[in-house]
């Protein structure tokens, strides 16, 4: 042993402790277990608690060796003494005492804990620390406990075999309270599944006390246990059943059960109504809902046909996005009991590229009625958004709207236009986009708002109701008038995702409701980024509304979904969601035509467009069916014609160079002169351009009014037309042939029935 430790270890010698700190790390790390067991002995004498010199003295040489252990990296020399000395404190008291301060031997057990720990990369350490600290999980004290349970954590991820043996010990002190060990518990449980399985039951139970990260580490140990050992489970599906409400825990249930079914499906098939009422309240969980349904539907013909009679309703009502899943769930039920569709009904599913129209066939084999099966409005699919948000995991992930071509729920179960069929014909359209229209509304019902907060407030059986409820109540037909005349210029997004929130930045995805034969966004959708979440919110609450003829409430479900939304993109720093709604109900005339413009810079209408007789927004081939046969016929051109290229892309050098191109099937095909006949090798494949757009007026000069650029995985094209017309028909082609190009290769990636 060092000298100097041998003067202060020795003769508890307080005064000359601070010199160990002058020694280099190199001159003492030889002697470090000697000294570590000399400070067993003190720290292990009779007098020890009551004596302050050697506390003071053993603090401080243990903060020195530490640190020599840690500079030097010579944990695994020193470890058994290390452990030795850590173990030691187990035979004292290490409850806390006094003012909240402790003990002497809890200081020792923490400070070195920690030394050992942060090492749990190192299995030769973790092997002699590992046995020690299950004995600190059930002796040491709260603050000691909590911090193990992290190193253990760790060390789980680090060498989780490790900590097998010890599996029974882990899962007692999560139960005795010590929640942190639940994320240790999903990396044990293959290797010691039976050690677990016999506290499931108490497991599940402590649902209802963890918080919202806890409670994701248990679900992860719930869905292995399901995936292994299903039938564990069964005496816990009526307390699972009880958090499917929570939309932060309800798709990890649904995954649960979902294991479950298909193990037991008897097990779950009680709960097909409760399922049912779930999946109107959260539509974009029906995707699992239905894989369920699909596994109960298997258990005898009863329960196949009820469980039919709900996936065909699902099928001629869902959103798009849900559809091939419905459709392999029926077929999966129907294939098992084939006697239920008869002969020849494999044909049933090929009849038809429309889900809407094979869901009714189905339905007339199975003799549902076609009022259940499919609700039409003025021969248009009843669209009805609803709106989910996913708030993520822990890794960060942004929430997401969502929303869904579904059969109305009960909370908005009313005709979707809130006018008859004459009032709206005769109904005279304002120009959305007017400053007029749209500040004579918002005055209107700021006005009506004011007068309602002063005093005049509807008494009744509705006095209690929230005020966006009472606002929208006395504004249902403005609101009404305001959408009728929106829907024409501004589409509505199928889905929205959050995407950046220091930016406020959302992504919008658009989809075409038709899904004809040539769609070009049946199995894709048309995406945007857009940094005016405020102008969609109220849009979507606008269009909620006049789907209803009754007025929404603060606490329906789609408006809590919407307000979530509001406060995840800080816009609650400025004002509430529902002073927003109620203050600002409609946007404001340049936050309209900001959005109108940002949907002509990124060519949104080169793909869609309004259709007054279908009072959609189709796809452009939908649109236009009359364009299919030019577009999917091999070799016919869809435009065909001079440009010029821009050969090399310096700042001040522009060379273009005239080249004959055609734009046919999946490729903008070059020709290597201008004329028609010398076909350049390497054509630009429509399937890998990224986007296509006009060059950014920063960019521009008096040369480049009529310039546009195509953006491949590699490289970037720039092209120029001979004047501004002829550059949007190319730009229109190119978007539209890039499009079906993209749908094509996701159709083609689809395994279709």
């Amino acid at each position: 042993m060092h000298q100097l430790f041998s003067i202060v270890l020795g003769q508890r010698d307080l005064s000359r402790a601070g010199d160990l700190f002058s020694l280099e790390d190199i001159e003492i790390k030889d002697s470090l277990s000697e000294a570590l067991e000399e400070m067993k002995k003190i720290s292990s004498s009779s007098d020890y608690l009551t004596n302050d010199n050697d506390q003071a003295v053993i603090e401080i040489c243990i903060t020195r060796i530490t640190t020599a252990i840690r500079e030097t990296n010579t944990i695994e020399q020193h470890a058994l003494a290390l452990v030795s000395l850590w173990e030691s404190c187990l035979e004292c008291n290490l409850k806390t005492e006094g003012k909240n301060e402790d003990t002497p031997h809890a200081k020792i057990a923490s400070d070195i804990m920690s030394s050992i720990l942060q090492n749990y990369n190192k299995p030769q350490v973790m092997a002699l620390a590992v046995p020690v600290a299950m004995k600190f999980l059930q002796r040491g004290n709260k603050e000691t406990c909590r911090n193990m349970s992290s190193y253990i954590s760790l060390v789980a991820i680090a060498k989780a075999d490790l900590l097998v043996n010890h599996t029974e010990a882990i899962t007692k002190s999560v139960l005795q309270g010590n929640f942190m060990l639940l994320r240790v518990l999903p990396s044990l449980y293959e290797q010691k599944p039976e050690s677990i399985n016999m506290h499931l039951t108490a497991l599940v139970e402590l649902l209802f006390s963890l918080d919202q990260s806890e409670q994701h580490h248990l679900f992860r140990l719930l869905q292995i246990t399901a995936k292994h050992y299903p039938e564990v489970l069964n005496n816990s599906l009526s307390s699972l059943m009880t958090h499917l409400h929570d939309p932060n825990q309800n798709d990890s249930v649904l995954t649960i059960l979902l294991e479950v079914s298909r193990s037991n499906p008897s097990a779950v098939a009680s709960f097909l109504p409760r399922l049912k009422e779930v999946g109107e309240e959260f539509p974009s969980l029906l995707g699992q809902i239905a894989k369920i349904y699909g596994a109960i539907g298997h258990t005898n013909e009863v329960l196949a046909r009820s469980c039919l009679a709900y996936l065909v309703t699902l099928l001629a009502n869902m959103d798009h996005t849900f559809h091939h899943v419905l459709l392999m769930e029926i077929k999966g039920i129907t294939d098992m009991f084939s006697n239920i569709l008869g002969a020849n009904s494999k044909d049933i599913y090929r009849m038809s590229n429309s889900f809407t129209y094979v869901a009714m066939l189905l339905g007339k084999k199975l003799e549902i009625s076609n009022s259940s099966v499919i609700r039409y409005w003025r021969g248009t699919l009843l669209k009805t958004p609803f709106f989910k948000i996913d708030n993520g995991k822990e890794n960060g992930e942004m929430p997401t709207v969502c929303f869904s071509e579904s059969a109305l729920s009960q909370e908005s179960c009313h005709s979707p236009s809130g006018v008859d069929d004459d009032t709206t014909e005769s109904f005279s359209t304002p120009n959305p986009c007017s400053s007029t229209f749209i500040m004579k509304c918002s005055t209107e019902m700021l006005s009506e708002s004011c007068q309602e907060n002063n005093g005049t407030m509807e008494k009744g059986p509705q006095e209690n109701r929230d005020k966006l409820w009472r606002h929208l109540k006395e504004n249902l037909t403005k609101v009404q008038a305001y959408y009728n005349a929106v829907k024409r210029k501004i589409p509505i997004p199928d889905q929205c995702t959050f995407e950046d929130s220091v930016r406020n930045v959302i992504k919008l995805h658009f989809t075409c409701p038709l899904k004809g034969h040539y769609c070009l966004y049946s199995k894709s959708s048309f995406t945007l980024n857009s940094r005016q979440p405020q102008v969609w919110i109220q849009i979507m609450l606008i269009v909620k509304q006049s789907l209803s003829t009754e007025p929404l409430s603060i606490s329906d479900t789609s408006v809590q979904l919407l307000k979530s939304l509001w406060d995840t993109t800080h816009l609650n720093s400025i004002c509430s969601f529902e002073s927003a709604m109620i203050h600002a109900a409609f946007p404001q005339n340049k936050d309209l035509d900001c959005v109108l413009k940002h949907l002509e810079e990124v060519r949104f209408f080169d793909l869609f467009g309004y259709s007054e007789e279908m009072g959609e927004w189709l796809c452009f081939m939908c649109n236009n069916p009359e364009k299919a046969n030019v577009l999917n016929q091999d070799g016919q051109p869809l435009i065909e014609g001079k440009l010029k290229e821009k050969q090399v892309r310096w700042k001040f050098i522009k060379r273009w160079k005239t080249r004959y191109f055609t734009l046919a099937g999946n490729q903008l095909l070059f020709r290597k002169g201008k004329s028609k006949d010398e076909v350049d090798d390497n054509p630009i494949e429509l399937s890998k351009v990224q986007s296509v757009k006009v060059v950014a007026k920063k960019r521009r000069d008096r040369s480049l009014p009529r310039a546009f650029e195509i953006f491949t995985d590699n490289k970037t094209y720039v092209f120029k037309a001979k004047d501004e017309k002829n550059a949007e028909e190319w730009l229109q082609c190119i978007n539209v042939a890039v499009a079906q190009a993209k749908e094509r290769e996701n159709r083609e990636a689809t395994t279709y029935l």
